[in-house]
């Protein structure tokens, strides 16, 4: 199923253009474990994405893992990861699937991603098991301020991550029962109608469960967390010469099946 949230209330979708209000639950999470036997749906009401807000609208942890698609390593000139590669994005930077993004430096880029949401608290979780801890899919965008990434050697992500607006999600959350192969889904980041970034989820290093399993290894994951799982190639940075958003850009990040993200660059 998909589940967004509209009017502070999760919204279970029926269609591209309509859907009910579940009205006895704050949020999709809480939705999800009362389960729909448990759910009161408000009428069938007509709903479009701009009215839509950020399908998980607080979390205490988002991480994000860099260097995770090969091509995309070889793009910004780093090494290969031994083990995933994690920073974190701070919740502050949380925004609506259409939102408008204020472009704080000369070199702000971006970088479309499948993201999990963790539904239940664990640690020491196994690949095998890891499944059993996500409550769904969304899109992301991380977005990317590469003059703060980049002012020291070596990089610091975090900062230059977490502006207004630079972690858009939604635009709802697609449950994994109703994905068959997450891995044949394809990422697609457009600039003004233009592709710059196109690939198969296929081609990420470490694959969902793995991500899962080595970080709950490390800290406890608990419900609503995000995970960035990391961008393919494409990326403006990665540009010969580089290319960097400007005022009145539009983006788009679409994975195939989860939906679409639309930016407007201020």
């Amino acid at each position: 199923m998909k589940l967004a949230m509209l009017d502070q209330h999760p919204f279970l979708i029926d269609s591209p253009t309509t859907g009910r209000a579940i009205t006895n639950q704050p949020s999709i999470l809480a939705a999800l474990k009362a389960t729909q036997d448990h759910w009161q749906l408000g009428p069938t009401q007509s709903f479009t994405t701009t009215q839509l807000a950020a399908p998980i609208q607080n979390t205490n942890q988002i991480f994000a893992i860099g260097m995770n698609f090969l091509d995309h390593s070889k793009e910004i000139h780093l090494e290969l990861p031994k083990v995933p590669s994690i920073f974190t994005k701070f919740s502050s930077a949380l925004a609506a699937p259409q939102t408008t993004v204020t472009i704080p430096g000369a070199q702000t880029d971006w970088e479309t991603e499948l993201v999990v949401v963790v539904g239940k608290a664990g640690r020491d979780i196994s690949i095998d098991q890891a499944t059993d801890y996500i409550a769904g899919y969304m899109v992301g965008e991380d977005l990317s301020e590469r003059t703060v990434q980049f002012a020291n050697t070596p990089p610091q992500f975090s900062l230059g991550k977490s502006f207004a607006n630079f972690a858009p999600i939604g635009p709802w959350l697609t449950t994994p029962d109703e994905i068959d192969a997450l891995d044949q889904a394809v990422i697609t980041t457009k600039v003004n109608g233009e592709i710059m970034q196109q690939a198969p989820l296929s081609q990420l290093i470490f694959t969902v469960p793995q991500l899962i399993s080595y970080l709950s290894g490390i800290v406890e994951l608990q419900p609503g967390n995000l995970i960035f799982t990391g961008t393919p190639s494409g990326t403006g940075v990665g540009h010969e010469p580089q290319i960097f958003l400007k005022t009145g850009d539009q983006v788009t990040g679409e994975i195939t099946g989860l939906g679409q993200l639309n930016l407007t660059m201020k």
